[in-house]
C-alpha cells in the first residue's frame, strides 16, 4: 500500500508538473486480477480498485492500518464500473452490475469480491474512510440512485448527478459518494467551480477511450493548476482546491467525500470570474 501524503496550498503553487501528478494523481489502481490500495493522509481515505478474474479476491488488513481487519475502524463504498460480479460480506453475498454501488460499514470482518464471467470480469472501485459508528450494509441499484439534472448544452455541461451514499440515501457515518454521466457533446463537469473546506473530495474518471484525457483543473481559485487524467484516473482534491475538469469527449466519474459533514450542498463558490 502506496502513502500519499498532500501538500498544502504553499507548497502546490511551487510544484512542477510531476509533482503535482505524483502527489494528487492515483493511477494504476487498476490491474486484473489484483487489489491495489493508497493510504491517504487527507481525512485518513483509502482508495483503491479490486479487479477479480479467475477467483475471487480478498480485501485484507495492512499493517499501515494497526487493524485487525479491514473494516475494524472503517466504511467502504463500492462502485462496479466493469461487468456484473458478487460482493460478499460475512456470509452474504451481494449481486452488483454496472454501476451499482455497495455500502459496507464498520465491523464486517470478511469481504471478497468476484466476477460472473471472467469475459467481462467486474471492476470495483473502492473509497473509505474512518467510521466511528456502525451503518447497515446497504445495495444502490443504478436505476435507484437519486439522478439531479445539471448544466445545459449551452454551457457544454449537461449532466445526470446520481447520489448513491449521502443522507437522504444510503446511510453512512462520513462517506458521501455518487457518479455523474456527462451528456454526449457536453465537456464540463463542476462548472462553475467550488471548495468545501469541511471536506476532502476525491474523484475517479471512468468510461474514457483509451486516446481521450480529460483536463482536471485544482487549486485555489486564484491560483489554478491541471492536471492531464486517462481512463480509471484518480484525483485528489484538499478541501482548498477547486475541482473542475474538461474532456476531449463525454465521461463519467465517481465523487466521493469525507470530513466535517455529510451535506452535499455545503459548498464554497469560485465564480468562474474569480478564476485565475
Amino acid at each position: 500500500m502506496k502513502t500519499i501524503l498532500i501538500a498544502d496550498p504553499v507548497r502546490y503553487a511551487r510544484m512542477t508538473t510531476e509533482e503535482l501528478r505524483e502527489t494528487f494523481l492515483l493511477h494504476s489502481l487498476y490491474e486484473p486480477g489484483k487489489i491495489h490500495l493508497n493510504y491517504v493522509d487527507l481525512d485518513r481515505a483509502l482508495v483503491g480498485m479490486a479487479a477479480p478474474v479467475e477467483s475471487a479476491l480478498q480485501l485484507s488488513t495492512y499493517p499501515e492500518l494497526r487493524a485487525t481487519y479491514f473494516l475494524e475502524r472503517r466504511e467502504v463504498g463500492v462502485l462496479n464500473i466493469g461487468g456484473s460480479g458478487g460482493v460478499h460480506v460475512s456470509g452474504k453475498s451481494y449481486k452488483l452490475n454496472n454501476l451499482d454501488v455497495l455500502y459496507i460499514g464498520r465491523g464486517n470482518t470478511e469481504v471478497s469480491f468476484s466476477s460472473t464471467d471472467k469475459s467481462t470480469p467486474a471492476i470495483y472501485y473502492l473509497l473509505s474512510y474512518p467510521a466511528h459508528a456502525e451503518f447497515p450494509i446497504t445495495l444502490v441499484r443504478k436505476e435507484d440512485a437519486e439522478p439531479v439534472e445539471l448544466g445545459s448544452v449551452e454551457t457544454c455541461n449537461k449532466r445526470t448527478v446520481c447520489k448513491y451514499i449521502h443522507l437522504e440515501g444510503a446511510r453512512s457515518c462520513q462517506l458521501v459518494m455518487g457518479v455523474t454521466h456527462l451528456a454526449p457533446g457536453s465537456n464540463w463537469n463542476t462548472m462553475p467551480p467550488h471548495t468545501h473546506m469541511r471536506r476532502s473530495e476525491i474523484y475517479l474518471y471512468f468510461n474514457l477511450d483509451a486516446g481521450a484525457r480529460v483536463f482536471h483543473v485544482m487549486g485555489p481559485p486564484d491560483e489554478t493548476r491541471h492536471l492531464v487524467l486517462a481512463d480509471k484516473d484518480v484525483v485528489i482534491s484538499p478541501g482548498w482546491s477547486i475541482h473542475s475538469g474538461v474532456g476531449t469527449r463525454a465521461y463519467s466519474f465517481c465523487w466521493g467525500m469525507g470530513g466535517e459533514n455529510q451535506d452535499y450542498s455545503d459548498m464554497d463558490p469560485a465564480p468562474v470570474e474569480s478564476l485565475r
